[in-house]
């Protein structure tokens, strides 16, 4: 029998109360006074308590006689380097580097970017940060000089710390020359940015302002430099990661110290059911949230082994990538993108691969980034006979909105739900008048306030936009941005972005709802719909599908099957009429599809190359599909 029931109840009994027995997991330097309270008008959570989220990630371990642990290791199937710190080693590189940070001028309350490829060195950086009590921003390695540009100013960092280059399959991005752009673009001037020389393409380093990684850590080492903890307020920052705003200025999604502690390490054995000691794989990147998580911060606060992955589920060298990862450091558990299980199934959907390895160690597949649809759970269950279990959060959760709580037992799947709320979530379903819809009806997914721990107190340096943004539209609820349903049993369901509920001809239609019927044919891999303007409906869905390899019919079967499949389970009303074959589709980096460029595209309306974008060209292709069934002009 699953516990999350009288879980769930019992911290809606007393919430206060609960996050008071989940922070007893956390070392504090000073208890809380109040477990929540308002604050200038903001959501707080441990008022009065002091912290320090490095010492609870690593010293801790260390100083119960784990430091001999596995803590990190890092594998990269592209260049071939393989290397593994246990807590004590992670202890000395993210002391000394944190005594460098402090050389270079950086100390509480700076802010340090972080723009890094999938080394350890990244995560060592983001904890010599938090050491010194400094807020950390990592922006992806390789993005856009104007983008990067804008994340500088809003930040105003004293430094920047950096590589000199990333490694995608078949070439090397030199990240120095991306670095150097952004800074002459911004307004705000880092006083120091330090350089980790990686052999594939060193930096040319400039005057004061730049200084040599390797020389300047080998320097405190040798004379014993080391800094100490610094204590902040658990409601001091602990980071800003920026997320793509509407208006096209990121918004500064910002994340304190001791709530983040908290749910987090009360996630990792109650939701993914890992004990210390195991080793847990978050295949993300540390550019994104899911990376801040549970690369970073909540295994090692939890005493997991953690890894570091910089390789991609297919082409590095091939789609047994992943297999070979879990079987050479028994993976207990696995969290990636839906993305990269269609990859898989695209490049070997016989699984062939698989066999090739001895996987037995891991006990449960976890997905989450975008909709994960029934029919690539289904085939990775088969695969890989464990429980694949989809769950939804948001960068400015930080952890799990709704899911199946493992650690707590768990619930029967329900295909296309990522299961139940939280404890922390109360969630309703809306309509466009705030009010909450009934089981089966399609509305707005809102959360009733206070957000728990963990959840973004505010936007950095702006308040008011984040009550605009997150607030405003249903008062007294944080509005998700994501439209679904509930049914009888309280499990959720998300259909689409709400940007992605069209309307056609006055009836509204869940996008999402068209791919999973999409994602079950035989012969599709991935999919996406848009709704295109038109001038009869208003709306209408247009099909993007990307084949299996070795497809069993004509491409143009395929796209007559796929309008005829979609007829048959959601009906007429939903007028998709064409489907069509692309190669690719076009994805952010972290594997979200771009369906607001696809259809402005199609609508003819101005678009921008999206900063996060995985390749450019892709775009092309699309554009190129579009106007053989005449949807664009030209």
């Amino acid at each position: 029998m699953s516990r999350y029931h009288d879980t769930y109840h019992s911290w809606k009994q007393d919430p206060a109360g609960f996050w008071a027995e989940a922070a007893k997991e956390i070392d504090w330097t000073r208890t809380a006074d109040e477990v929540y309270a308002r604050v200038d008008n903001l959501d707080r959570w441990f008022v009065g308590a002091e912290c320090n989220t490095c010492y609870n990630c690593i010293d801790r371990h260390v100083e119960a006689g784990r430091g001999d642990q596995p803590a990190v290791i890092y594998d990269s199937p592209i260049t071939g380097a393989k290397a593994s710190y246990s807590y004590a080693q992670l202890l000395d590189e993210v002391a000394t580097l944190a005594a460098v940070l402090n050389d270079l001028g950086v100390s509480k309350g700076d802010r340090v970017i972080v723009y890094m490829p999938m080394i350890p060195q990244a995560l060592f950086a983001m904890l010599a940060c938090a050491r010194i009590g400094a807020v950390h921003s990592v922006v992806f390695g390789g993005f856009a000089p104007k983008e990067l540009a804008t994340r500088i100013d809003d930040a105003k960092p004293k430094a920047i710390l950096s590589a000199s280059c990333g490694i995608e399959p078949g070439r090397v991005i030199a990240y120095k020359p991306l670095l150097d752009q952004a800074v002459e673009l911004s307004k705000s001037k880092p006083a120091r940015i330090l350089i980790l020389q990686r052999e594939q393409a060193l930096a040319e380093l400039h005057g004061d302002r730049d200084v040599d990684w390797q020389s300047a850590v080998d320097a405190a080492r040798a004379q014993g430099a080391r800094a100490d903890c610094v204590t902040v307020a658990a409601t001091d920052p602990l980071y800003i990661l920026y997320t793509s705003g509407t208006t096209g200025e990121p918004k500064g999604v910002v994340r304190d110290n001791g709530g983040h502690m908290v749910a987090l390490k009360w996630s990792m054995f109650n939701i993914y059911g890992i004990a210390p000691g195991e080793v847990f794989w978050a295949a993300s990147d540390v550019g994104w949230v899911v990376g801040h998580s549970y690369i970073v911060y909540a295994p090692l606060l939890h005493g997991a082994t953690t890894i570091v992955f910089e390789g991609k589920p297919v082409g590095t060298p091939d789609p047994g990538t992943f297999w070979r990862v879990i079987e050479d450091y028994k993976v207990a558990a696995l969290f990636t993108a839906p993305t990269a299980f269609r990859a898989i199934r695209k490049e070997d959907p016989e699984a062939n691969y698989l066999k090739k390895y001895d996987v037995s160690s891991m006990r449960t597949l976890f997905l989450a980034g975008e909709r994960a649809d029934p029919d690539t759970i289904q085939w990775a269950e088969e695969q890989l006979k464990v429980p694949v279990i989809d769950h939804w959060w948001q960068t400015e959760t930080g952890w799990t909105i709704a899911g199946n709580p493992m650690g707590l037992g768990a619930l029967p799947v329900k295909y296309g739900s990522p299961a139940v709320a939280m404890p922390g979530y109360d969630i309703d379903v809306l309509d466009e008048a705030g009010q909450p819809l009934a089981p089966g009806k399609l509305g707005a997914i809102c959360v009733k306030l206070p957000l728990p721990p963990c959840c973004l107190p505010t936007l950095w340096n702006n308040d008011a936009r984040f009550k605009e943004s997150y607030l405003s539209a249903f008062p007294g609820y944080y509005e998700t941005a994501d439209a679904g349903y509930k049914d009888e049993d309280g499990y959720l369901y998300i259909m689409a972005r709400t940007d992605d509920i069209i309307n056609v001809a006055g009836h509204r239609l869940s996008t999402g709802g068209m791919e999973e019927v999409l994602a079950g044919h035989e012969d599709v891999a991935e999919c996406c719909v848009v709704g295109i303007a038109d001038k009869l409906k208003g709306q209408i869905p247009i099909g993007f599908v990307v084949l299996k390899a070795g497809a069993g019919h004509t491409t143009e079967e395929i796209e007559r099957e796929c309008v005829q499949l979609v007829r048959e389970k959601i009906g007429a009303v939903a007028a998709l009429r064409i489907v069509m074959n692309v190669p690719r589709l076009p994805k952010t980096r972290s594997g979200k599809i771009l369906r607001g460029t696809i259809r402005k595209i199609a609508d003819g309306e101005d678009w921008t190359m999206p900063a996060t974008i995985d390749d450019p060209a892709i775009l092309d292709e699309i554009t190129a599909a579009m106007k053989t069934k005449s949807l664009v002009a030209g």
